[in-house]
């Protein structure tokens, strides 16, 4: 697990470096073509993709964070902060498509003359688009393949990067044949794409931000596959979330009610074992035994503990058979009572024949006795030999 999480680091970090360096050479190339040819929509550009520096910068130090193994104040790990950067991104991206839709509009608006600018920054802006369409499907791959919202944000990032290029080449190209208002109509329906990918991841990471369960059809394949294993009767009070890539469960698991507490916890061990080799998407897995289904009780029960009953008992015992000693008792909390197994035996120097007991006299009166309380079910008596 660890060096996955470190081939998973170094792996979006050099895409995103790989991406940091073309934004500079691109920001760069933008501003000064742009300058030289009279075309501001492109030095506009420039400065766009300069900025994505920042973005980028930003990603790598969230990566990083987001990888490292988890601590004393970050047990769970630190994927959440990948889910926050995935927000700012998601929320860059809308404020993105809201200046891209401010100038557009501005620009419709403005019917004076502008400088035509020269056929080089056609070049550059046709350069751009190319080379930042293939970062955003360079980086959307690797970001689907190791599971990293905050990578498949950045990608989508360079995809806009990539419109607002096609937008500055659609600018350009029509003031060199007349038609000035062309770009701005089409930066509008590009803003209007934006703005919707950069709400969609937004609202994805939020939503896992506030602890949302995982889908309906992955909580139905999760507890079919739980109830494959031998020893379990049922799956109930199954609570989910995402944190990064990885989802974090919680469910009861229903065992036969007679099961000693070792076996029904290997019961549990087995199954978060199968479900981690069969579901990769799981992080990890915290599991109750239970030997009923408590999501049906409708009240709190208030029921003795053990030393209580082991008092009770041993005075019946003292009154009804002081020949007799209590070797163990073991008791069953089903169905809001409690049940009783009574091991019984003579102390080590008396001569009692132990097969001489009428244990079933004795049973009977023992269980007539307990009755008075309300928490009794039955008291099976067991003669130790």
């Amino acid at each position: 697990m660890h060096n996955h999480a470190q081939d998973r680091t170094k792996e979006a970090v050099r895409v995103t470096w790989i991406g940091a360096i073309f934004d500079a050479i691109l920001g760069v190339s933008k501003i000064i073509v742009g300058v030289l040819f009279f075309s501001h929509a492109l030095i506009a550009d420039g400065i766009h993709s300069l900025s994505d520096l920042i973005t980028d910068f930003m990603v790598v130090v969230i990566v990083k964070i987001a990888h490292a193994e988890p601590d004393e104040e970050h047990p769970y790990g630190h994927e959440r902060f990948e889910t926050l950067g995935t927000v700012v991104l998601g929320c860059l991206l809308v404020a993105v498509a809201g200046a891209m839709a401010y100038d557009s509009g501005l620009n419709l608006l403005d019917p004076s003359e502008k400088n035509v600018p020269g056929w080089p920054a056609l070049v550059i802006a046709f350069a751009s688009i190319a080379i930042k369409e293939a970062l955003f499907r360079y980086t959307l791959a690797i970001g689907k393949r190791i599971k990293s919202d905050l990578l498949i944000a950045n990608a989508w990032h360079s995809r806009t990067d990539a419109y607002s290029s096609i937008i500055v080449f659609i600018g350009i190209a029509g003031s060199m044949m007349g038609i000035i208002w062309l770009d701005s109509l089409a930066a509008l329906g590009v803003a209007i794409f934006v703005a919707k990918i950069g709400w969609e991841l937004s609202w994805k990471s939020i939503q896992e931000l506030v602890d949302t369960a995982i889908p309906p059809e992955e909580l139905s394949a999760i507890t079919a596959s739980a109830k494959e294993v031998a020893g379990i009767e049922d799956v109930h009070s199954f609570k989910s979330r995402q944190m990064g890539p990885k989802m974090l469960l919680e469910m009861h698991l229903q065992v036969k009610p007679y099961v000693s507490v070792s076996e029904g916890h290997y019961i549990g061990d087995s199954v978060v074992a199968k479900l981690l080799r069969e579901f990769d998407s799981i992080g990890h897995i915290i599991f109750h035994i239970d030997t009923e289904n408590d999501d049906k009780r409708n009240s709190c029960m208030v029921l003795p503990f053990r030393a209580e009953i082991t008092d009770i008992v041993d005075h019946l015992l003292e009154n009804l058979a002081p020949e007799l000693t209590r070797q163990n008792i073991t008791l069953h909390y089903l169905h809001g009572k409690i049940e009783i197994d009574l091991f019984i035996t003579p102390p080590p120097s008396s001569q009692i024949d132990i097969t001489a007991i009428n244990q079933s006299q004795l049973s009977e009166q023992l269980n007539e006795h307990l009755m008075k309380y309300t928490w009794h079910q039955h008291l099976n008596l067991w003669l130790a030999i």
